[in-house]
């Protein structure tokens, strides 16, 4: 070790070394001082011995099943229900396969000749591709990152490193480089990167920029340290200055699921072109006014190679989902999804104000045409939106007006129906139909959920009341939660709720079991009111068990049904049934005598 320690040099050494090499590079302008280079980790980020802890991907759902990952793409997303049954069933076989080797070998490595399921998505702008993928990255609750194709060379040296999306998937983790190991890569635009077949020579935008990520998209170790970055270098001296060891952090893409997309324009052409000259005379059945998305269902890998990508590019990209272009149905949908984010977001910019916005479905008809002459897909309809509402927007925050009917009529002429209000800002006639959309868009929300009884049913079974759904609509209207999360809220605080009385039985040897009134009581104080639910709980157990302990010796009676008085005033029913117990053994005794 003494020879090893020789050979490293002192603090002094090394930055006047340093400051060489910049001078030499940047003038006297840079100066470095080494000890600013060691990143300090927080107090919070160790544990008691002052190591940094060791993340894990516990939080990762790999248990996913298809169908519930297609249930909540629905809640969100109009129309595309192919591409949502070809991504939400190839991403949870990914994730799936990957617990079972976890589960079964001990290991995440499936051995030579897997095949990943990377998927290549085509379809037009603003169709719902990247937001339905960044939807199921947060589902499954892995890290996403965004890449754009043509900002990307085979070099690094222009626009940017392809595995700089790889380094990006650790940020998004927050440093947990076991998480990132599972996340997906998402690149747009990789129709851009094809080659247009008139270039002589190496194009490294192009062909290059497809070679460069052969060996990511299958597995490869991936540098935290960029090879170029020079504080990257300087950081790196100094950890083996202090420390006398070389530490080298890679990432493995082996589970990082890579997602492409494009637009895939003229591709439609080379499919009709191999239809016709295959005689499958498929080309003339064609009725449908999406026709391009008609044929693009049957691309083959033969046709994207003839589009101009590289036969081992295209092999490692199995998966094809196609998505449609959107009409003006389909934009009215997006704006009455009741998640819609475009409405979403827009309440929350009134909300923001104290006021509240509300949309008859009129208006909604009209924005939606409005966005489909923009030909930009969902896209279209933000901008609709805005110029709707732009000068509301400004106005009425500096006016005593709380609410908002969007109507036809402001689509139509915005000004002349911003100036009628601000005329008469407290118009009967319009706070009627305010109060009567406020009602309909619960009335809808209850509809919307029955509508899709059996999916809701079979994952919350338990729950499915109309009571709990009441509780349901409470949550995703005033907390502006999606319908599932909604449900789950209330389904995690129904079985601790249960757990409760497990718990009950296990400490006191009692069993009890709160009736179904006694059940929606509680979970309307915890979710409506938001009463905390171990203050409640642990309340509940404090009067119960001395009570029920003296029933249970009394009478010999160890199991109890506690009805909603037993929760809404329990001090009065438990006296009661003491009373009751007592009147019952007296009784029984003068009888004897």
């Amino acid at each position: 070790m003494k020879d090893l320690d020789d050979k490293i040099p002192d603090q002094k050494e090394l930055e006047k070394e340093l400051n060489k090499y910049l001078e030499k590079k940047y003038g006297e302008r840079v100066k470095l001082v080494v000890s600013t280079l060691v990143p300090k980790v927080s107090p919070e980020q160790t544990d008691e011995k002052g190591k940094t802890p060791k993340k894990s991907s516990a939080n990762i759902n790999f248990d996913m099943k298809p169908e519930e990952l297609i249930s909540y793409l629905n809640s969100f997303i109009v129309k595309q229900d192919e591409a949502k049954e070809t991504l939400a069933t190839k991403i949870c076989t990914h994730y799936n396969k990957i617990k079972f080797m976890l589960e079964k070998r001990g290991g995440s490595d499936p051995g030579v000749g897997n095949i990943k399921n990377n998927i290549i998505m085509i379809g037009p702008t603003g169709v719902g591709k990247t937001y339905m993928i960044k939807l199921i990255a947060k589902k499954i609750g892995v890290p996403f990152v965004k890449g754009d194709a043509t900002k990307f060379s085979e070099t690094g040296y222009v626009g940017g490193d392809v595995d700089d999306l790889v380094r990006d998937l650790v940020y998004e983790a927050n440093g947990d480089m076991e998480l990132a190991q599972y996340g997906i890569i998402y690149i747009d635009e990789i129709d851009k990167i094809a080659s247009s077949g008139t270039i002589i020579g190496p194009d490294v935008s192009r062909t290059g920029v497809q070679r460069a990520l052969l060996k990511p998209m299958e597995e490869t170790e991936v540098d935290m340290r960029v090879p170029h970055d020079p504080i990257s270098q300087m950081e790196a001296i100094e950890r083996y200055r202090r420390t006398g060891k070389r530490e080298k952090k890679t990432v493995n893409t082996r589970n990082i699921l890579f997602i492409v997309s494009g637009a895939f324009n003229g591709l439609e052409d080379i499919i009709k072109k191999r239809m016709n000259k295959e005689g499958i005379g498929f080309g003339a059945e064609i009725k449908s006014k999406d026709e391009k998305a008609e044929y693009l269902k049957h691309v083959t890998a033969q046709d994207l190679i003839d589009y101009g990508f590289e036969s081992e590019f295209i092999g490692r990209l199995p998966v094809n989902a196609v998505f449609h272009q959107l009409e003006v149905k389909d934009l009215y949908d997006i704006l009455k999804n009741p998640h819609s984010p475009i409405i979403s977001s827009k309440k929350k910019d009134f909300r923001s104000y104290g006021i509240d916005l509300q949309f008859e479905d009129e208006s909604l008809w009209k924005m939606a045409q409005m966005a489909h002459q923009e030909r930009t897909g969902a896209r279209g309809l933000i901008s609709a939106t805005e110029k709707v509402l732009l000068k509301f927007e400004r106005k009425l925050p500096s006016t005593d007006i709380k609410e908002l009917v969007v109507v036809k009529e402001i689509v139509e002429d915005t000004e002349g129906e911003l100036q009628k209000l601000l005329k008469d800002p407290h118009n009967e006639e319009r706070l009627r139909r305010y109060r009567e959309l406020v009602a309909q868009e619960r009335d809808e929300m209850k509809a919307y959920i029955k509508a899709r009884k059996p999916e809701f049913l079979s994952r919350y079974g338990a729950i499915f009341t109309d009571t709990r759904i009441d509780l349901v609509v409470d949550r995703v209207l005033k907390q502006e939660m999606d319908v599932n999360s909604a449900f789950e809220e209330v389904l995690s605080t129904y079985y601790q709720i249960r757990g409760f009385e497990k718990s009950f039985l296990e400490r006191h040897d009692i069993e009890i079991n709160l009736e179904e009134e006694a059940m929606d009581l509680l979970l309307a104080w915890i979710l409506t009111e938001e009463r905390d639910v171990k203050e409640i709980l642990t309340t509940l157990d404090s009067l119960f068990e001395p009570a029920l302990k003296l029933i249970r010796d009394r009478a010999g009676v160890n199991s109890f049904s506690i009805p909603k008085e037993g929760v809404e005033d329990p001090e009065a029913y438990l006296n009661r049934l003491i009373k009751d117990v007592y009147r019952t053994i007296y009784d029984i005794g003068e009888k004897r005598q």
